[in-house]
């Protein structure tokens, strides 16, 4: 009795043993289930950060992509202006080789003076010696020829003195041709560094002006994208503000319509306010450029597309003209179907080729 006593003590000692099994091992399910959440919130934070960077990068491309636009077409610009500078620097450096061999046909023409008087000095000297040596042989026939040895003597002393004189005379021109042998060799040195000097001026103050008037032009870019918003019609191709003839014109008509006369205004206001910020030293100039596409014209008012693409530049250069603009400052050309953006024969490609182009540059 005592003995089943005992087993029956021991089994039911073994019981909580197996309990704090099972809630020790409850409670590592449930920290394991605890460290998922809080490793499945910090992920789920972690990929909406990523969303939201990625969001702000695309946001940041597309404006890092407007302004290469406008960069490219202002690199496009100053490479223009960097051709013409090149070719003022080129002419300036044509002046320079013509005053250089004019310079060296001056040395030249001052040294074979030079040289003759060189030689002339070279046969008076060898004539004074002669004569030196004449009055040194007749010296020795003195006694015998005394009358006739002192009107030599006489003679030769006049001549040498005669020689002595021109000698002199040849020095003396000789040093003057010398001071302006340099003078014109200083000269020439001086030309060359204001020639180098005027280069470098001419490169800087250029540079300056094509800096500040594409400066303008972004500005004026950007002041009508501001005032005629993002529409697809009107677009910016490298330094030039794009409008598609449907928009100002009618078909086959140089006319502006009430809608192109409301963007013909806002193109003026903004205009407007740009030229009064320009300084009056950069010589500037609105070019409007007409285009149409490569379908034949059917009018009885315009032959060909050059009229017709010629008269539409000019009704937007006198409706600018009269809203203010002054008429020095615009200019208008006609291009006809010869210049197209876009090569195909699509209708989009033929509405895409129809448009009107401004552009801002310098005179």
């Amino acid at each position: 009795m005592a003995m089943a006593n005992r087993r029956f003590q021991r089994g039911f000692d073994a019981w909580p043993g197996y309990v704090d099994v099972l809630s020790t091992l409850l409670m590592i399910i449930i920290f394991v289930l605890m460290l998922f959440v809080i490793a499945q919130f910090f992920l789920t934070d972690a990929l909406s950060g990523r969303d939201r960077a990625l969001t702000r990068l695309n946001q940041q491309i597309a404006e890092l992509t407007d302004l290469l636009a406008l960069e490219r077409s202002a690199s496009d610009e100053l490479r223009v202006n960097l051709a013409e500078l090149s070719a003022e620097l080129q002419a300036s450096i044509g002046q320079r080789d013509t005053l250089a061999a004019q310079i060296a046909q001056l040395d030249d023409a001052h040294r074979d003076e030079v040289s003759k008087l060189l030689a002339d000095i070279a046969a008076l000297e060898s004539l004074r010696d002669e004569l030196a040596e004449k009055l040194l042989t007749t010296e020795t026939d003195r006694e015998r020829e005394l009358t006739a040895q002192e009107q030599l003597t006489e003679e030769a002393q006049r001549e040498v003195e005669l020689l002595n004189r021109q000698l002199l005379a040849l020095r003396q021109q000789l040093a003057r041709l010398a001071v302006s042998l340099e003078a014109s060799e200083a000269e020439a040195v001086e030309k060359d560094i204001q020639i180098a000097d005027l280069g470098r001026r001419l490169n800087i103050a250029l540079a300056g002006k094509v800096e500040e008037l594409a400066r303008y032009r972004s500005e004026f870019f950007g002041r009508l994208r501001e005032i005629l918003g993002e529409r697809e019609d009107i677009a910016i191709v490298g330094d030039r503000f794009v409008f598609k003839s449907d928009v100002l014109f009618e078909s086959a008509s140089a006319e502006l319509g009430p809608e192109g006369q409301a963007q013909i205004a806002r193109i003026a206001d903004a205009l407007l306010q740009i030229s009064a910020e320009i300084p009056p030293e950069i010589d500037w100039v609105l070019r409007v450029d007409g285009h149409t596409d490569r379908r034949p014209i059917r009018s009885t008012i315009y032959d060909s597309n050059w009229e017709l693409s010629t008269a539409r530049a000019i009704s937007v250069v006198e409706d600018l003209i009269a809203r203010g603009l002054p008429p020095e400052r615009l200019a208008a050309g006609g291009f006809g179907e010869f210049q197209p953006l876009d090569a195909g024969d699509s209708e989009e490609a033929l509405q895409r080729n129809r448009r009107i182009e401004l552009r801002l540059d310098q005179r």
